[in-house]
């Protein structure tokens, strides 16, 4: 311990019995011995999962469907598909995650020779990709007879043409038990999009695409389970409807279950938290949102593997002020993960992060990850469409408690389903284009790792240790201090990346 104890601990700073915010602090700086590029930002995010950036997006839906949480997997964070959609709509979207990224992939999509290019044209249409194997009866393990890709049939102008007719037969194939890396290199060497690898028999056993070669150059630190596939979440409902939904999703291969409730500590998730360790033993539990010990204490004891903390910072949300509940974002992450710590839960910071030093503080006071909506609302990746208004270019963001949302259907995440009279605890509004979250969560780390070295910790785990021993010290903000940390005395500036301020 230093002899020299500037500010104070943790503990001092959230005992004083007043709510505190993101902006009411601020950490102190340690001693510099690295460099950013040595900070390392893996983390858990649950039990049993695992990611190399701290970052999940939020379950709203204007914010995660299949292409945000496809670019965030591949930046080295998660995706959390929202439930304001039919069941069927919502696993294939899960699906498409899946299926986008793969090392020897094990259930490829395959066609008869006597399906149309139509049909290439709908499975090229709802997953992304057009280089499917050929076998002779159509079924997965079937004998390979051909392939058929984009250069088969871009210039064919008869959609109802068989594959036969124009599949490619001259093919290059790997024998079953080849690796990985062997087979890499056959496909390097041969040019081909897909190495097909087949049996003795000559049937189909699984594929390969160099594609995924080529992103896993360039996307070394992209978020994957044991079989090479992209992580992703989705989010669903304690109402008993969504039972349906999460076996649904669970047969897509979801890998975090994120149970959406507002106000998370309450008789339906218990008993569906119960219910899904008993159905699904396996499948990896988020629950919340909680604000207190209390609230933890019994999610934790009923199997939660991973808790989402907060209740009423997000931008566009106004549950604090209409229902008079809530807390202060600070105060409940370090008050939860204080608790959590004894049963090694991790906990996600959710809401109320605005820039990358939101990021780092969240993490500094106890939180493994953070989850964010408005942080990502705009960009490219979130569903929906731009629209211009005054000259700008904008795309709608609305709180999952807005009287739209709940009427699409996310009103059984405030128990509001079916209530004659909904009150509003969310707002909808719009936000600027941002650009691509492939440019925007690069930078916004390379922040977050710029923080860590003037606090001086080169990892999360190292930053919490130091936290709960009171090596890492704080101190109060006043509003005054607040205003003069932010940019003042200047008749205008220009504003850098979203993140940054």
């Amino acid at each position: 311990m230093n002899k020299y104890q500037d500010g104070l601990s943790a503990e001092e700073i959230f005992s004083t019995g007043k709510g505190l915010t993101y902006k009411d602090f601020l950490v102190l700086p340690g001693y510099i011995d690295f460099l950013p590029e040595d900070v390392s930002l893996e983390t858990r995010i649950s039990r049993n999962i695992t990611i190399k950036k701290p970052l999940i997006s939020s379950p709203m839906d204007t914010v995660t469907e299949s292409k945000m949480a496809i670019a965030l997997a591949l930046l080295g964070g998660m995706g959390i598909i929202h439930y304001n959609m039919p069941i069927e709509k919502q696993a294939a979207e899960v699906e498409k995650v899946k299926r986008y990224e793969n090392g020897f992939i094990t259930d490829a999509i395959v066609l008869s020779p006597h399906n149309t290019i139509r049909e290439i044209i709908e499975i090229k249409e709802k997953f992304g990709f057009s280089g499917i194997p050929i076998t002779k009866d159509g079924t997965k393990n079937g004998v390979l007879v051909g392939i058929i890709t984009n250069r088969d049939f871009d210039f064919e102008k008869n959609k109802d043409k068989q594959i036969f007719e124009i599949m490619t037969t001259d093919l290059i194939t790997a024998p079953e038990g080849v690796s990985l890396s062997d087979a890499n290199e056959i496909l390097k060497r041969s040019k081909k999009g897909k190495l097909p690898i087949v049996d003795k028999e000559g049937r189909l056993v699984s594929l390969v695409s160099r594609s995924d070669l080529v992103k896993n150059k360039e996307y070394p630190l992209a978020s994957k389970d044991k079989n090479k596939r992209l992580l992703v979440g989705a989010a669903v409902s304690t109402h008993s409807s969504d039972r349906e939904r999460i076996d649904a999703l669970v047969e897509k291969g979801v890998d975090l279950l994120i149970i959406d409730s507002a106000q998370g500590y309450s008789s339906f998730q218990i008993e569906l938290i119960k219910a899904l360790k008993k159905r699904h033993p396996h499948l990896e539990i988020m629950a919340g949102n909680v604000v207190t010990k209390t609230q933890a204490e019994g999610l934790i004891q009923v199997g939660a593997d991973a808790l989402r903390i907060g209740m009423g910072p997000g931008s566009i949300c106004i549950t604090q002020d209409t229902m008079a509940c809530g807390r202060a974002q600070a105060t409940a992450v370090y008050q939860t993960a204080l608790f959590a710590k004894k049963f090694d839960i991790p906990v996600i910071a959710d809401g109320g992060i605005t820039n990358m030093g939101d990021v780092a503080k969240a993490l500094s006071i106890g939180a493994h990850a953070v989850m964010v909506g408005s942080l990502l609302a705009g960009t490219y990746e979130t569903p929906g469409e731009y629209f211009y208004e005054n000259g700008v270019r904008l795309k709608q963001y609305r709180g999952m408690a807005s009287i739209e949302a709940m009427q699409s259907g996310s009103g059984k995440r405030y128990f509001a389903e079916g209530e004659k009279i909904r009150v509003a605890q969310g707002v909808s509004g719009s936000v600027m284009d941002k650009g691509s979250v492939f440019e925007f969560v690069p930078y916004l780390f390379q922040g977050v790792k710029h923080a860590f070295q003037d606090i001086g910790y080169r990892d999360i785990s190292s930053l919490h240790k130091a936290l709960y021993d009171n090596r890492l010290r704080f101190e109060p903000r006043s509003f005054a201090a607040q205003l003069q940390g932010g940019v003042h005395s200047l008749h205008s500036y220009k504003k850098p990346i979203i993140g940054a301020d």
